[in-house]
């Protein structure tokens, strides 16, 4: 008889899931922190399918390449007498280091796991409600679709709000199949008003098309800036989500933690708020409001050139 369910879980550092218990223990983000709780011994963990720093670097092939981890990490929970419970992964890696997956990764890892008969979960907590510019759903540039979807922050603007969405089969199984779950301030009126006014303001403002024209713009600058700074190795992204990654040496890619915060506090002098992630603090992240436009960019760009020459002494 199998005792024991795994969970393939992502990625080998970086994945993030909320601050619950039982969240904690599928992120790395949090359990693989110095003073974190540890690898679960239930959890299996993926590399992280970063094209820039990892293993496989071909956009075209990598996907499948990390994909394919899935299959040997079902088999070894498999071997161990276990049952795969499923896969959990953020849609685009954002504490990661804004890592976008690369084509045909989910499908990979998802055909493993539900032929293992586990389930797949999207995180899109981070990266939902249109910020990729494509549609509402980052997981749709996979072109996946999960069994469940876990949402939340800009579900509310800023309210306290989420929620699980997942099909009427596996909601009824949990009805037969477990205690009622029960939350005295679930679907309660205000976040239920809170929640449909952003979702009318993303349609009735475009904020998905306004997402994608301001990305494009926001990504050709900082590609500009690329060519005019060597510390920066790399900028990445998509809509509203992207990244700049610093490194001390563009052949070597050795990472570069000094510049990355230095430049992020000289933001903080400008009244401009980014922040630093990935496994070596070295990547500036940047989420700004739906509502960030051309303008906006141009202030940005301006304030973040000057402070790499500041940082640098250039």
């Amino acid at each position: 008889r199998r005792v024991r369910e795994a969970v393939v879980s992502t990625q080998s550092t970086g994945g993030y899931h909320g601050h619950t218990r039982s969240a904690i223990t599928v992120s790395n983000y949090k359990f693989g922190h110095p003073r974190g709780i540890g690898q679960p011994d239930f959890i299996q963990m993926m590399d992280l399918p970063d094209t820039y720093r990892g293993a496989y670097r071909d956009e075209e092939t990598a996907g499948e390449k990390y994909g394919a981890q899935a299959e040997t990490l079902v088999q070894n929970i498999q071997n161990r007498g276990a049952k795969v419970a499923g896969f959990i992964g953020e849609s685009a890696l954002s504490c990661g280091g804004q890592i976008i997956l690369p084509p045909n990764y989910l499908k990979t890892v998802y055909r493993a796991v539900r032929e293992a008969g586990g389930l797949c979960i999207a995180d899109e907590v981070q990266v939902g409600f249109g910020r990729c510019g494509t549609g509402m759903w980052v997981y749709e540039t996979q072109g996946v679709v999960p069994d469940i979807v876990t949402i939340g922050k800009p579900m509310g603007n800023g309210h306290p709000i989420a929620g699980v969405v997942t099909t009427r089969d596996i909601a009824e199984k949990y009805r037969l199949n477990r205690p009622e779950y029960f939350n005295t301030y679930g679907g309660n009126p205000v976040s239920m008003a809170v929640g449909l006014a952003v979702l009318d303001v993303i349609e009735r403002e475009g904020l998905v098309r306004h997402a994608h024209r301001t990305g494009e713009l926001f990504l050709q600058e900082l590609r500009l800036l690329k060519e005019r700074h060597s510390c920066i190795g790399d900028v990445r992204g998509f809509g509203l989500f992207l990244g700049i990654e610093f490194v001390k040496c563009r052949d070597t890619r050795e990472p570069d933690e000094h510049t990355a915060v230095a430049v992020k506090k000289e933001m903080y002098r400008n009244r401009i708020i980014v922040s630093t992630e990935g496994r070596y603090n070295n990547i500036v992240k940047i989420k700004p409001p739906m509502s960030f436009d051309q303008d906006n960019v141009t202030h940005f760009i301006k304030h973040f050139d000057r402070a790499i020459y500041q940082v640098r002494g250039q």
